[in-house]
């Protein structure tokens, strides 16, 4: 894997976990307020050193909290002793590990709304370097998912 898709795979696995967690429950229908984001059919562009890598999931309302909480790629699994996410404004600061080991620290920052959110930061390839300039853009595309949709 080249360092930009490396970089941008661990940028797109640590903003799925900066939305925030919402609560849901099986007799009640989501609902959009400031601290929760909606399931749906989502579209999410990743940015690192000008490669950008544009992905589209569906997420399920049983899903949201494992989703936006703690997702795990199939190439990253990452953690996030900083987390701050309320009124609209998410940050978080962590690391992302690979299968092989490799570790990327991820600084990302941000607005979000029910259907969208947009961070900003970097991605550190070693201790001691500098961030490399990395950001998501999230939007709900549909409140249903088409039938050939990947599910999360």
């Amino acid at each position: 894997m080249t360092t930009n898709r490396l970089i941008a795979a661990a940028v797109l696995a640590g903003a799925a976990l900066l939305a925030p967690a919402a609560s849901t429950s099986a007799a009640m229908a989501p609902q959009a307020s400031a601290d929760t984001v909606l399931p749906g059919y989502w579209e999410y562009t990743t940015s690192a050193l000008g490669m950008r890598d544009t992905e589209t999931k569906c997420v399920r309302p049983s899903e949201i909290n494992r989703f936006f909480g703690g997702l795990s790629t199939r190439r990253w699994q990452c953690t996030y002793p900083v987390r701050q996410v309320g009124n609209g404004n998410a940050r978080f600061e962590g690391v992302c590990e690979d299968r092989k080991g490799r570790r990327v620290n991820v600084r990302l920052q941000g607005p979000y709304a029910p259907e969208n959110f947009r961070f900003t930061g970097g991605a550190q390839l070693a201790r001691g370097t500098p961030y490399i300039p990395a950001s998501i853009t999230a939007r709900r595309v549909a409140a249903q998912c088409p039938a050939n949709a990947e599910y999360f």
